[in-house]
């Protein structure tokens, strides 16, 4: 059976809290995501120096937070500062399906194996056990395979799904989040450092 290939476009990014917040409301106002971008470009409202610059990060914001539906993006921006990390790493996790292979069996498998460190040499072996079945993978540099490691740890990290020193942390999924969550699929939930028995705790 052919994989299909992993799309491997987030290096020049990170979690765009801010950014995602802003482009989120202007959708909400407008209802439609190429007048968001038109705005956004003609009025320069990422404050970017370059117009190439401006319509790049334009173009990845607005692909991850395509993958929100309307009653999710409203939670977005209305939810605390934490629960909208945590729904901006999904986003990313649902655009790449890369990451969220990441997420699934490196992240929450050390998690709830008690492996609570993260390093790169995780990183490493995923990417290297990935690229025998991704072609993909083998065909990029060695600093563009570095770019997509400190890339995804740098989200990781502004997620705070990572401490400083790249320890683990456990997600603190509030039930009103919780419920936004299972109301997609219900593999969302595996891209959080979570035990299954938490989940269920949060629900109560």
């Amino acid at each position: 059976m052919r994989n299909h290939q992993y799309r491997l476009s987030f290096t020049m990014g990170s979690l765009f809290h801010h950014e995602s917040l802003k482009l989120a409301v202007l959708y909400l106002d407008l209802g439609d995501w190429d007048s968001v971008r038109d705005q956004v470009i003609a009025q320069n409202l990422l404050q970017t120096r370059t117009l190439n610059t401006l319509k790049r990060i334009c173009h990845e914001i607005v692909s991850r937070l395509r993958t929100l539906n309307v009653g999710e993006l409203e939670f977005l921006v209305e939810s605390s500062h934490q629960e909208q990390a945590y729904l901006l790493w999904l986003t990313v996790c649902r655009r790449y399906r890369f990451i969220a292979d990441f997420a699934v069996e490196v992240l929450r498998e050390r998690y709830i194996t008690l492996k609570m460190d993260l390093t790169y040499e995780d990183f490493d072996s995923f990417f290297n056990r990935k690229s025998e079945w991704h072609l993909e993978l083998d065909a990029i540099s060695p600093a563009t395979r570095s770019k997509l490691r400190q890339v995804l740890f740098k989200i990781l990290h502004e997620a705070d799904l990572l401490t400083a020193n790249n320890m683990i942390n456990a997600a603190t999924l509030s039930p009103r989040l919780l419920a936004v969550i299972h109301q997609g699929s219900g593999r969302d939930v595996l891209y959080f450092p979570v035990f299954e028995s938490d989940v269920r705790g949060m629900t109560q």
